[in-house]
Parts: C-alpha cells; sequence; structure tokens
C-alpha cells in the first residue's frame, strides 16, 4: 500500500509541473498588470516602468517561468505587490484561518447529514424521509451566496447571533479569545452544513435503501439477527463507502475552495485572498494560490483512496 501511495505522490510532480505551466500563461494572459491599477493622473508613467523592468516583466516568458518555479522550490513565493509582504507571510496568516473554519465545517457537515442520510433511508416513504427530501430540495435550489446573505443578515444584524465579519474581536486574550473565534467561525460552518448536506444525505439514503433489499440482509434476519444490529453492523457500514470515498475531496475540497464563503462573511482566509489577488492583479499571491489549490486537489484523491481501503477490507491499494 505504502509503495503505492510513494508512486502516486511521485506521479504528482509532472501533474503539478503542468498545472504550473498553465497557472503561469494564463496570469500572463490577464489584462493589464499588477502595476496598472496604481497609475493616477499624477503618476509618472516613468515610475511604473521602472517597476516593469525591476520585476522582470519585458523578459522573455520562459526566463520568467523558471525564475518564478526556482524560486518556488526554494520556498521564495515572492512579495505581494498589493500588501507589499512577502507570499508566505501572507499565507502564514490566512491558513489556519481557513484550516479550522473548514475542519468545522467538515464537523457540521457530517454531523447533520449523516442522522437525516440514515433515519431517512431506515424509513423511506415515511413522513421523515418526505421530510428530509423537501429539506434537500429547498437546500439543493438555493444559491449558496443567497442563503449566506440572508443568514447574515437575520443572524448577524437583525438578532446580533453572530459576528457578520471578521475572525476575531480585536483586543481579547486568553480564553476569550478562543471563545471569540468560535463565535466567528460558527455562522459560516453552519451554513455550510445546511446548504451541503444535500449530495451527503442522498448518496446515504439510497445506499440504505438498496442495502435493505440486499440478500445479506435478508439472511441476516432469516438468522435472527435484531434489526437494529442489522443496521448497524451490516447496512450503514456498506452505505458509508461512497461518503468515504468522497471525505478526501470534501476536506481538502473545503480548504481550496471556500472563496465564496469567506468572501461573503468577510472571513480573512485564503478563498479571500484569492479574491483580492484577482481584484489587484497580484501575480504573486494569485498564482502561489493556485497551485496550492492544485496540490490540495491531488492530496484529497490520494487521500479518499486510503480512507475506502481502511473502511473497506475488501479494497486495497496494491
Amino acid at each position: 500500500m505504502w509503495k503505492t501511495v510513494l508512486k502516486r505522490f511521485l506521479l504528482m510532480i509532472p501533474q503539478l509541473v503542468i498545472l504550473s505551466l498553465l497557472v503561469f500563461i494564463l496570469a500572463k494572459l490577464m489584462p493589464g498588470d499588477p502595476f496598472s491599477g496604481q497609475i493616477t493622473p499624477t503618476t509618472d508613467p516613468k515610475q511604473i516602468e521602472a517597476l516593469r523592468i525591476k520585476y522582470g516583466f519585458y523578459d522573455p516568458w520562459y526566463q520568467q517561468y523558471w525564475r518564478w518555479i526556482t524560486n518556488i522550490f526554494h520556498g521564495d513565493f515572492g512579495t505581494s505587490y498589493t500588501f507589499k509582504l512577502p507570499v508566505s507571510t501572507l499565507l502564514a496568516q490566512r491558513v489556519g484561518n481557513t484550516f479550522w473554519l473548514s475542519l468545522l465545517c467538515v464537523t457540521f457537515l457530517y454531523a447533520l447529514a449523516l442522522p437525516l442520510g440514515i433515519f431517512s433511508g431506515r424509513y423511506s416513504g415515511g413522513k421523515f424521509d418526505k421530510a428530509v427530501t423537501f429539506y434537500n430540495f429547498v437546500t439543493y435550489a438555493i444559491p449558496g451566496f443567497i442563503f449566506y446573505l440572508i443568514m447574515i443578515l437575520v443572524f448577524g444584524y437583525t438578532l446580533h447571533w453572530f459576528p457578520a465579519s471578521g475572525s476575531v474581536d480585536a483586543g481579547v486574550t486568553g480564553f476569550a479569545y478562543v471563545i471569540s473565534r468560535l463565535r466567528h467561525m460558527l455562522l459560516p460552518a453552519i451554513c455550510y452544513a445546511m446548504i451541503a448536506t444535500t449530495g451527503t444525505v442522498q448518496y446515504l439514503r439510497n445506499e440504505i435503501i438498496d442495502a435493505k433489499a440486499s440478500d445479506y440482509v435478508r439472511t441476516a434476519r432469516s438468522k435472527g439477527v435484531p434489526i437494529d444490529k442489522v443496521y448497524t453492523h451490516h447496512i450503514f457500514r456498506n452505505s458509508l463507502l461512497p461518503i468515504a470515498a468522497f471525505f478526501g475531496f470534501t476536506l481538502t475540497g473545503l480548504i481550496s475552495g471556500s472563496v465564496f464563503m469567506e468572501t461573503i462573511f468577510g472571513y480573512p482566509g485564503m478563498g479571500k485572498l484569492f479574491i483580492e489577488a484577482i481584484q489587484s492583479r497580484d501575480y504573486s499571491v494569485l498564482t502561489t494560490l493556485i497551485m496550492i489549490f492544485g496540490f490540495m486537489t491531488l492530496v484529497g484523491s490520494l487521500l479518499s483512496d486510503i480512507i475506502m481501503s481502511i473502511v473497506d477490507p475488501r479494497i486495497r491499494i496494491e
């Protein structure tokens, strides 16, 4: 198994090289440059031109690419043209926020989706199942950003139960700091969990309904195995396989894909930084973030395979 894991990591190298080429070329094809936004009626064009020459914007593209990729291997992601800070410093400030928010989102997601899917599948056709089906229909139909804005309006500005933006209150320390961080993460995490349960609930519900009609379930019931034990030891475990297959993508996808959630909630994470980099044409930040997001996607694929081999003994990565 571990040999295959190593091979998969080695296979990531050419994939990341291809990704880096695409990212670099597409970034260069964007209109303008990082210094275009600094031009005002009083700006001396010679100063802007000097900056472009200083940062090598007129060098051949392959020289720029080689310089960029070499610096990355040395841990130098460049300097943000907008924030005037090393990109590594910016990432260090934001990655913790995104990680803890993503972890809380995944926790709430499965805490809500698993019970809904299990009981909906077990009592399919009943009132609870119909209520869950209606809930899935509503959450699937409503756009996420609309739902986020409504929740901010209701619970942030009207009821004042949760902060409407930010990641922590100013000037708090100690245990109050931890509570403040948690309060700022609760609303976006709850909102994400409510919207993102649809796929997990439907997968689990359908798997349980199919498993109830399986031969091994009928055999267990004919031997007098209690119905609760049939569900916990047979149906539930086999029905978790599709959920386990997507767990790695769910976790890493949240870390790399929380762009809209962080932007709408004003949460200073990597997703919000990504939007800010696009708006300001901050190439150093933009290219670094896309490379990180691409790497996380590849890691998610590998993580899902490993989880599948652990959950189902019949599946082994050979």
